[in-house]
């Protein structure tokens, strides 16, 4: 047994160890995907690969990173694991995710005897794809990079240079790969150093005691969290646009089962698995379904290895959300991001004060590939999501310009960073007026954000959630999906949502569009000076005021009470 307060200290410690392998790893990275994007995770874990700590970082990973070592263990054997090791995989069956996702992991000794694990996850830019940085037109996995099950880069705590070199060979960045590489492994061995110096301090056996109290209380709580919720079968569903290669709108199913303490998500019914890159491993869709369940279930508390115990969650084989081989996965997080709504969506019923509308939806990514003029012709690759509308709840209207569930902590780049980097200067960038789902409390708005190539470049795009918008809740409506526009107001527009290596030549001009969040309530039990507030600060223009929430704003950006009224009482009389 240990007291409380030595419990909570240790608690803490381990989240601690967790904050500090993030922070070395993403000030270690080579790209600005990870020390400006911030696209990895880390996680501490105990012998057993259960989760002792995890940084802020990617929700879509969540309890994702123990998977891998069990799954190594379960491949190789736990004997596996000797002081000094590191291991690299990437194999989308296993790990769940693209290729590009480098999952990097090494066992914790301490006194000789096996502890636990430091695991990272980390974006690499480029790991051999038929395109740079992966492809939108994908239709088998071998076409988006080289696929590793777990391999050991580093024995006794020497590098094995012979994989290293095929892992340098075979990316088109060869040299910030492994500058990348490095940085996961210094936040293993962060992790490790760490983890030893708790074990220094409070000794093995006080450390157990702590670990299995703290994982005793998590599952305790979620249980009594989960028999709470009212029995029964909850459903929703969505559809994915496409697959980039003809298929589609792409079903989403989702059923959520309350039983007592248990909660089972089911997602007989979803689309079998496409052609196009929008398949998952399973693994990745027990993470997201733990996204939905947390956002839900005691969203305040840490996850750790008492985490998740209540839940239960099923898939078709052969299915998106459990993809065999080949099937392509580049973008296997466009359908997660859609489950992650319906989760709240189908139990908006049962919890009605506790779900939001639905968000914007997709990370809506960017990629432009060229030479650089500016420094010799050397190549570049830009990768970036693009942040959108999140929906309004009960309580409050929806966060404006967030990047997208599956994200969390991920950013977009900030614009000097971008134009210092890149041949591409970014003109305007800003908050999309009237995309937010009006309701009593408003959806939040998507964004716009102009690029102006000053290099010819090849473009890629892979925007969604055109066919399934972000939808309102009780009485709130949807709202308005994304849209990307090339060469705006010119004869050669284009309006494109996915697109592969579209050739555009220097002074082309690319303006990306998200949607925005769904509205909670109905529209005109919203304060009409709320309204007014809005088309003020431009979430709302005035014309969007009047048609959508049924007030009148002067010119000066005070309401008309008269013409709001009758406005108001005319349309509720059509109704």
């Amino acid at each position: 047994m240990t007291d409380p307060i030595t419990t909570e200290i240790i608690r803490s410690a381990f989240i601690a160890c967790a904050q500090d392998m993030n922070a070395t790893l993403i000030r270690s990275a080579y790209t600005p995907v990870i020390y400006e994007g911030k696209d990895c995770s880390v996680a501490l874990l105990d012998e057993e690969a259960n989760i002792l700590g995890l940084s802020s970082g990617l929700p879509i990973f969540l309890g994702n990173l123990e998977v891998c070592v069990k799954l190594t263990a379960d491949q190789f054997g736990w004997d596996v694991f000797k002081p000094g090791d590191i291991f690299y995989m990437n194999d989308s069956y296993m790990s769940g995710t693209h290729l590009n996702d480098a999952t990097i992991f090494g066992p914790i000794f301490w006194n000789d005897r096996l502890v636990g694990f430091s695991a990272t996850r980390a974006h690499w830019l480029d790991v051999g794809a038929k395109d740079p940085g992966g492809s939108m037109d994908s239709h088998e996995i071998y076409q988006e990079g080289m696929r590793w099950g777990p391999t050991r880069i580093y024995e006794g705590h020497q590098p094995r240079e012979d994989v290293i070199d095929v892992l340098r060979r075979n990316g088109r960045f060869g040299y910030s790969l492994i500058g990348d590489m490095n940085a996961q492994v210094a936040a293993c061995r962060t992790g490790e150093s760490r983890f030893r110096t708790i074990l220094d301090r409070f000794g093995y056996e006080t450390y157990i005691a702590a670990r299995d109290e703290i994982y005793r209380q998590s599952e305790h709580l979620e249980r009594e969290a989960v028999a709470a919720i009212p029995d029964g079968q909850y459903f929703a569903e969505g559809f994915i646009d496409n697959d980039a290669l003809g298929s589609g709108p792409v079903p989403v199913k989702v059923c959520v089962e309350i039983s007592g303490d248990q909660m089972t998500i089911d997602l007989e019914g979803s689309s079998p698995q496409t052609r196009g890159p929008i398949n998952c491993g399973f693994s990745q869709t027990i993470s997201a379904c733990r996204v939905g369940f947390k956002l839900l279930v005691n969203p305040q508390r840490p996850v750790d290895g008492g985490t998740f115990k209540t839940l239960t969650v099923k898939a078709p084989e052969g299915s998106i959300f459990r993809a065999q081989e080949p099937a392509a996965c580049q973008w296997y997080f466009t359908p997660l991001g859609l489950l992650i709504d319906l989760i709240p969506r189908a139990l908006a019923e049962a919890l009605p004060d506790a779900v939001a509308g639905a968000h914007y939806g997709d990370s809506m990514v960017i990629y432009v590939a060229g030479q650089d003029p500016r420094r010799g012709n050397a190549p570049f690759l830009s990768v970036e999501p693009t942040p959108g509308g999140w929906g309004a709840f009960a309580t409050g209207d929806g966060q404006d310009g967030l990047i997208n569930n599956v994200n969390g902590a991920f950013k977009d780049l900030p614009v000097e960073i971008y134009e210092n980097r890149y041949p591409v200067m970014i003109r305007d960038y800003g908050f999309r007026p009237d995309t937010g789902g009006p309701g009593r409390f408003r959806g939040g708005c998507g964004v716009y954000r102009d690029y102006h190539l000053e290099a010819a470049s090849s473009l890629y795009l892979w925007f969604d959630r055109s066919v399934t918008p972000a939808w309102g809740l009780d009485n709130g409506r949807d709202a308005v999906g994304p849209d990307c526009i090339v060469n705006p107001g010119t004869e050669s527009e284009r309006h494109l949502l996915k697109v592969n290596a579209l050739a555009l030549e220097a002074g082309s001009v690319v303006r990306l569009q998200t949607g925005g969040g769904g509205g909670f309530g109905h529209p005109f039990d919203r304060d009409p000076r709320s309204v007014a507030a809005d088309v003020l600060d431009g979430y709302v223009t005035a014309d969007g005021a009047k048609r959508d929430y049924g007030v009148v704003v002067t010119p000066d950006g005070l309401v008309n009470e008269d013409a709001t009224s009758q406005l108001r009482e005319t349309a509720r009389a059509r109704t």
